[in-house]
């Protein structure tokens, strides 16, 4: 079993400006020890075989087919508008 000792939680949580009692210290050092030994566990697996990725799962972009569509035109929009002015809608005078 890999060794964290109590130093070391301490340098990590004053890092962290993080504060804990003795006993959390302690819990925390026998906790990163086995995340460390299962750590050293995983490097044993043989990986000669297996591409190395970013994501588990294939990611690729989905995108519609850029088309060019004609826009709608000024005059069409104005049609609706209950008073146009010189290709503006037209609107009553706010300020004074």
């Amino acid at each position: 079993m890999a060794t964290i000792t109590t130093e070391e939680v301490k340098h990590v949580a004053a890092l962290a400006r993080l504060e804990f009692n003795e006993e959390d210290i302690q819990q925390f050092a026998h906790q990163l020890a086995r995340i460390i030994d299962y750590i050293g566990k995983l490097n044993e697996l043989d990986t000669a075989d297996v591409p190395p990725t970013s994501h588990v799962l294939p990611i690729r972009n989905i995108v519609k087919a850029d088309a060019a569509k004609p826009t709608n035109r000024r005059d069409d929009f104005l049609e609706g508008a209950p008073s146009a002015q010189e290709g503006y809608f037209e609107v009553p005078k706010v300020i004074e």
